[in-house]
């Protein structure tokens, strides 16, 4: 396989020669690295991106809306960003927002003040795709009024219009906001989806005209920001700055992989920042898988390993975890760690390495069980089963670990680690056949071990 690729190599070099080109070679460090959710969401990815974010010259979203959330302390203040790219707190960074988000105008700019009120300059630093599809306040009344009709079997979707500003995209009649440059052109397009909306949903209100002077009146503050995000992109690249992709949402919440339909309505799976973002997947790094030292879920939905969060030791997880949702406010639901299901995830997205989080939430258990296997109708199972009721089926095979109590939240090598607690880490480790690179062992920004980059797969 290597002579194969060299000579492809070779040959592509000699074309170009032939033709007057030249064969722009990535650089030794050259790549777009990505952090991508592993689980059902809320693993804590924002703690990681907000660690590596202070190296990179460009943070990017690619997928999803304000759905999602990632919260990140400093000195002591609350950020907490639903659209943005939280590595926009970086003063030497810009943040851009891809093509492949669907965007509330009204909620991106709340968040743009929140930063200003807490003396972060972002003039000139962020970028919105003119390719993004906007969350109009009628897509989220639908989306509420949707889950409310659907009563005992609803999704346990945010209600933040996600679902059906992408149901607009994908039946190509959304709003872009690039077409807020041409406002007649807008103005079309939106009086013709809010009727569209009007005609499909009884009961459904919406203010044309006074929606319409909104925007009108956003129009230049949004323009301002607003470009062609591939090139840029692509452009940065060229230019060899360092780009990061902050996931949302996680690969369990895929439209496409995950415990569909108890999904959200985009790929937050590798393929989005492709999609999402406008880049060739032979500019792609490092991809950093994050995995909860536990699971935990947000919705309906099957939960192999889940456990009572009222009593017990499903009780010890939600308490010390503080497992509410960022976006919602819902109380999380908890389970073991599965490594059926983060073996799915790491087939579909070839993770180079891995983020644990929240591993001292564990600190005080007795034992650990470890989700290791599954089994149906007294099979094992090779894969997650893509049967939702197949799935609430399965019986899950544990092992048992054991627990420990000292406090690791200080703890900054792996050494430092308690016996039982690195004995938890290498046993994923060695089942996952991925490398953990990075431990959370606390709440606070700089609760985190690194164990280098040796402990990255090419």
């Amino acid at each position: 396989m290597k002579e194969a690729s060299l000579g492809l190599s070779a040959a592509t070099e000699n074309i170009a020669s032939g033709l007057g080109g030249k064969v722009v070679k990535k650089k030794k460090g050259q790549a777009i690295d990505v952090v991508l959710g592993a689980q059902w969401g809320d693993e804590g990815k924002g703690k990681l991106v907000d660690m590596l974010s202070q190296e990179y010259d460009v943070c990017a979203r690619v997928a999803g809306g304000s759905n999602a959330g990632h919260t990140i302390v400093v000195n002591d203040i609350k950020y907490k960003f639903h659209l943005l790219p939280s590595g926009i707190l970086n003063p030497e960074a810009i943040g851009i927002v891809g093509n492949g988000v669907v965007i509330h105008l009204p909620s991106f700019l709340t968040e743009l003040d929140g930063l200003t009120k807490n003396g972060i300059n972002h003039n000139g630093r962020v970028f919105i795709s003119d390719r993004a599809h906007i969350v109009f306040d009628f897509h989220q009344a639908v989306d509420g009024a949707l889950e409310t009709r659907l009563g005992r079997h609803k999704i346990g979707t945010t209600k933040k219009g996600i679902g059906p500003a992408y149901a607009s995209k994908i039946s190509r009649n959304g709003v872009r906001v690039g077409d807020l440059r041409n406002w007649e052109y807008f103005e079309q397009r939106f009086r013709a989806l809010a009727e569209h909306h009007l005609r499909s949903y009884e009961g459904l209100e919406i203010d044309i005209e006074k929606e319409l002077a909104y925007y009108k009146s956003i129009a230049p503050k949004i323009l301002a920001m607003t470009c062609d995000t591939i090139q840029l992109t692509n452009q940065k690249y060229k230019e060899g700055k360092k780009i990061l992709v902050e996931g949302a949402n996680a690969a369990m919440l895929d439209i496409d992989f995950g415990t569909y339909p108890y999904v959200t309505s985009s790929n937050p799976s590798i393929g989005s920042v492709l999609t999402g973002l406008g880049v060739s997947p032979k500019k792609l790094g490092g991809i950093y898988g994050t995995v909860k030292a536990y699971c935990t879920r947000v919705g309906e939905g099957p939960f192999p390993t889940e456990l009572n969060v009222l009593v017990g030791e499903g009780e010890h997880l939600a308490t010390v975890g503080h497992e509410f949702g960022t976006t919602t406010g819902r109380p999380r639901r908890c389970g073991w760690l599965d490594l059926p299901q983060l073996k799915y995830s790491i087939t579909i997205n070839g993770y180079t390495s891995i983020n644990l989080t929240k591993l001292d939430v564990l600190t005080g258990l007795k034992t650990i069980p470890l989700g290791v296997g599954y089994k149906l109708n007294g099979e094992y199972l090779d894969t997650m089963p893509a049967c939702l009721r197949e799935l609430k089926d399965v019986e899950v095979e544990y092992e048992t670990m054991q627990g420990w109590d000292e406090d690791i939240s200080k703890c900054r090598r792996f050494e430092d680690l308690p016996k039982n607690c690195k004995t938890y880490v290498l046993r994923i480790e060695e089942i996952l056949g991925v490398p953990i690179r990075w431990i959370g062992v606390g709440a606070n920004r700089e609760d985190m071990l690194d164990r280098g980059e040796q402990f990255e797969q090419e």
